[in-house]
């Protein structure tokens, strides 16, 4: 079962400054707004869409974080054309270079992961041009580069994505996980085409840092989880199975776990013997969290080379899946030794 992709998975660009913190300004509108951030820790995502859509009305229209919420939680279920509204209203509430930047790559965004979806080149032409808009209003603005770039490979312009990927590159320290994926887009122009998991960099329990992108080659199976989740505990025999049983082959297993508190967390990590890489989320709105979409566990998403193979909820069957790609990066390891030799 693969759901819906993935990257770009931020609605927000980070580089340009997050949403208003405050919300709306109507009094009502607050109210109704604060509801539905409730809903969504809920996980009730449509109630608390129903919420911010009536709180964007109190508020005139002018509500941008609602609008944002919108954007981001329409595009999840696949609601394009509410997405695009959303996308179209910020767009005209927008009055600086900034915001007009932001709105133009927002929209842009809506358009990449609908013509992900539909598998239509106009929804990338589309995009390409919302991007093109962004850098007009704001040429200093690497999300939208990046992004861009991944639009013109859609389109089969390898020879602009490049461009654009290595302007990227310029632009983010050697260490930044989205430059690592650039820097492959402009090796492997195909890899900008695939449904790619989002790069990741984190530090797991035992201080080891795990960054997707170095991770090439091998298969990586993440699994979300937590201490106090009673189907976590029910499916835990069977991933620590799965990471005995594939013990010294390519494949990587990281447990990403929710849980807020620490001292519980590496409790239970050690009295139940999960030797393998061990990281703390901290909850659903933690950041690898976030960067995957993840409303419910358990969770688990199979990588291989970058590229987001199977997604499952609650479903711990995936050896098979598992032992086909593992067999596969292992005879990708063969084959390259006589070439390295």
């Amino acid at each position: 079962m693969l759901l819906i992709v993935l990257a770009p998975a931020c609605l927000v660009s980070p580089f340009l400054g997050q949403e208003r913190a405050d919300g709306p300004a109507n009094e009502k509108a607050q109210k109704t707004y604060k509801e539905a951030l409730e809903y969504l820790r809920k996980h009730m995502t449509l109630a608390a869409l129903e919420n911010f859509k009536k709180a964007d009305k109190q508020d005139g229209g002018r509500c941008q974080p609602c609008q944002q919420k919108m954007i981001k939680y329409k595009v999840e279920l696949g609601d394009w054309r509410t997405a695009e509204t959303a996308g179209a209203e910020i767009l005209a509430e927008a009055q600086d270079e900034k915001q007009v930047a932001l709105a133009h790559y927002q929209l842009g965004l809506v358009l990449m992961r609908e013509g992900s979806y539909k598998h239509k080149d106009d929804l990338f032409a589309r995009a390409h041009e919302e991007m093109a808009k962004a850098l007009a209003a704001y040429a200093d603005f690497p999300d939208a580069i990046l992004a861009d770039g991944r639009a013109l490979a859609h389109l089969k312009q390898d020879d602009a994505a490049k461009v654009q990927f290595e302007r990227f590159v310029r632009m983010k320290p050697a260490d930044n996980p989205d430059r690592k994926r650039a820097l492959r887009y402009i090796s492997e122009p195909e890899l900008a085409r695939a449904r790619m998991a989002p790069p990741f960099a984190i530090v797991t329990m035992d201080g080891q840092r795990v960054s997707l992108d170095d991770l090439a080659g091998k298969v990586v199976l993440l699994d979300f989880w937590a201490t106090w989740c009673a189907s976590c505990r029910e499916v835990l025999p069977h991933i620590r199975e799965v990471a005995k049983h594939f013990q010294g082959q390519p494949l990587v297993l990281l447990s990403v776990s929710l849980d807020t508190d620490e001292r519980k967390w590496k409790d239970f990590v050690t009295k139940n013997a999960m030797t393998w890489p061990q990281y703390r989320d901290g909850g659903f709105d933690g950041p690898m969290s976030r960067l995957f979409a993840v409303q419910a566990i358990p969770h688990t998403f199979t990588i291989a080379d970058g590229v987001l193979q199977d997604e499952r909820i609650g479903d711990a069957s995936i050896e098979g899946k598992l032992k086909k790609l593992v067999g596969r990066a292992r005879e990708m390891q063969v084959a390259e030794k006589p070439a390295q030799q």
